[in-house]
């Protein structure tokens, strides 16, 4: 059979990435996520997998967000008994993000349940942490540039930078060659290294999140260092919505150079994640992947209280400001930042400062577009507080970046395919490859399989 590759996610939105490719000998994953947003792509979740996850031979996983390991535990309570193939980095880092998802989704259908707000009796979570922590039972580590075989297909990783372990996937099969970006990084990112050069590929499958923008041209950290001046002035605090995994890291970074500059006043700064504060020994172990130095790594954890326990993370919506806190998760779609909103939301002295990638459909994205109640746990919050978005604080690269990264490659593909974007920034991206770069572009759509052995558009 010819190889075939079929777009099971991240087609008409920035979640739940997942390829499926095939060959004569193989049937490998490429990504297994959550779909996030809107209830109809999250209602995908809770549909059957689209083939037999007894059928799959392995899956390759690009890095350990949820939107691209989050279904993992479902995928093996349901069957799958092959290995998951990550970097090191990604690997360690699922053993955090898995559980702690699992967890949450328990906690989420045991409120429901308590406060009778589901259609359902009793409320079920998609999967459970005990499925989660099975799952990681599958994981192989492999470094990067390391070639891994399934069947008739090798698979190796390429530094995509993002976070840590963020991987590019390139496939060979004996039909041609096939390049997934995962999320890519950018060159500019203040503690990560950028992503390695796109390598000679027969297809590209690139992520599109800001197919249609370029980071603004602002001194991120020095408009960071204003909000938290002026909010904290006037006694007020400033809540920092963060995926734990990342953005958190790079948050400190930020603020301990305000700090040690001077740039903003010595006022309390938690970080009130425990995912985030174990992340930080992993990232710890892996400075091969930092910009920074272990001296500045160690002062940036230094500058922060580090929040643990339920209890702590109760006494800080009493204590009032003036003050900052980072808490997860960074689309305000669960975790404790929500009740840090409903503690500090409806006062105009404080701020919440939205901080990376919104997704359609997320309370984050509904802030940003100017909503000023919020539902969080099945009631009505109004939104006083001042509300920012630091977009320029994203950790994927933009659509200039892109262009610039895909022009490192010494021969055009056959085949560019644009995922991982909402329709419009995906679409728009599409356009700037074929002009810019004149190489033939489209944007496949949800379930749509191509033939890998020729092209499948003109």
């Amino acid at each position: 059979m010819t190889t075939s590759l079929r777009f099971l996610g991240a087609t008409d939105t920035v979640t739940g990435s997942r390829y499926l490719l095939e060959t004569d000998s193989a049937r490998i994953l490429i990504d297994c996520g959550l779909f996030q947003g809107y209830k109809q792509l999250r209602e995908r979740n809770w549909r059957p997998f689209p083939v037999e996850p007894s059928s799959v031979d392995a899956v390759v996983v690009s890095h350990a967000h949820l939107d691209h390991t989050g279904y993992l535990p479902a995928l093996v309570r349901d069957g799958f008994d092959g290995r998951i193939h990550a970097t090191t980095g990604t690997t360690e880092l699922s053993g955090l993000i898995l559980p702690d998802s699992g967890r949450l989704l328990e906690e989420q259908a045991a409120f429901r349940d308590r406060h009778h707000t589901s259609r359902h009796s009793p409320p079920l979570p998609l999967y459970r942490e005990e499925d989660a922590r099975a799952a990681l039972e599958r994981f192989d580590s492999h470094p990067f540039g390391h070639d891994v075989t399934v069947g008739d297909v090798t698979v190796r990783f390429a530094p995509a930078g993002h976070i840590l372990g963020a991987a590019q996937v390139l496939v060979r099969t004996r039909d041609g060659r096939i390049h997934f970006t995962g999320d890519l990084g950018r060159v500019d990112d203040p503690l990560m290294r950028p992503p390695a050069p796109l390598e000679d590929t027969d297809v590209l499958v690139s992520e599109s999140t800001y197919g249609d923008r370029e980071h603004p041209h602002v001194d991120a950290e020095e408009l960071l260092g204003r909000i938290v001046t002026d909010v904290c002035r006037r006694g007020g605090v400033v809540l920092l919505p963060a995926f734990a995994v990342g953005r958190a890291e790079t948050l400190l970074l930020h603020l301990s150079r305000l700090r040690r500059r001077g740039r903003i006043p010595d006022v309390p700064v938690f970080l009130n994640s425990p995912m985030a504060v174990d992340a930080s020994v992993i990232y710890a172990r892996h400075p091969e992947e930092h910009r920074i130095g272990p001296d500045e790594f160690a002062e940036m954890y230094r500058l922060a209280t580090l929040v643990r326990t339920v209890d702590e993370s109760k006494l800080l919506n009493l204590r009032g400001g003036p003050a900052v806190i980072i808490s997860a998760s960074g689309m305000l779609e669960g975790g404790r930042i929500l009740h840090h909103i409903d503690a500090y939301g409806g006062d105009p002295r404080n701020a919440i400062v939205l901080t990376g990638f919104q997704a359609g459909g997320t309370r984050g994205a509904a802030l940003q577009r100017g909503e000023r109640v919020l539902r969080i746990h099945g009631k009505d919050v109004p939104i006083r507080a001042q509300v920012h978005t630091l977009d320029m604080l994203s950790a994927h690269a933009d659509a200039g970046q892109l262009l610039d990264w895909m022009r490192t490659a010494r021969s055009a593909p056959r085949s560019v395919y644009l995922t991982h974007g909402e329709p419009a920034a995906a679409d728009q991206l599409r356009l700037r490859v074929e002009r810019a770069l004149g190489w033939s572009a489209r944007v496949p759509e949800y379930g749509e399989t191509i033939a890998v052995g020729r092209p499948a558009y003109a």
